[in-house]
């Protein structure tokens, strides 16, 4: 197995490296090519804005959103944003539109805004949730979940911040900072099923 994460910009070096943690080979995806060998594809945190302009001037767009259709695509805050339907307050689409959740980018406030919790994860409905320490980072939020989208995790205040839609995952926090890779292990699974 072989999971590809989007080297545009962002956090994907700390991805590729808790996916060769866990002994599953990990590449950077910068160009549509390297997408033809990723059996998985993680797009990570960062700046959706300078992320989204980048997959357009490699030609990424129609790549990522065909492999979007066949393969397991998981995508974390900035990554989040870039799979939504819809991004409140937007004028412009987000680039994929795979993913039929509608978020809220920078929802959490600034960087100084920025906080760790502990949440309760639910994976599916054979799975007992997991209990997992987020980071939230200049974070989107997840407003609301239609279709066949269901969400996963909630803030202490009931406030959605992971979800899944089939093979798409959608977080709105920073697994790949927090020491634990259950949430990678999870796509893992995903990516194996």
């Amino acid at each position: 197995m072989k999971i590809g994460v989007l080297a545009l910009q962002g956090a994907f070096i700390e991805h590729i490296e808790l996916i060769k943690r866990i002994g599953v080979e990990a590449a950077e995806v910068r160009l549509p090519d390297q997408l033809k060998t990723a059996d998985g594809l993680i797009i990570p945190g960062g700046e959706s804005t300078t992320m989204a302009k980048l997959a357009a001037m490699y030609n990424l767009i129609e790549p990522l959103k065909r492999f979007a259709r066949r393969k397991v695509v998981w995508g974390t805050c900035a990554g989040m944003i870039l799979m939504a339907k819809e991004v409140v307050g937007e004028t412009q689409p987000p680039p994929l539109q795979v993913m039929d959740i509608v978020v809220e980018r920078n929802a959490f406030g600034r960087q100084v805004n920025s906080f760790e919790t502990d949440i309760e994860v639910y994976g599916s409905n054979d799975e007992d949730p997991w209990l997992f320490h987020t980071i939230f980072i200049r974070a989107p939020k997840l407003i609301e979940v239609r279709g066949n989208a269901a969400v996963m995790a909630r803030l202490p205040d009931g406030t959605p911040v992971a979800a899944r839609q089939g093979k798409l995952l959608a977080t709105a926090f920073h697994p790949e900072l927090s020491g634990d890779d259950r949430f990678h292990r999870y796509f893992l699974r995903l990516v194996r099923s």
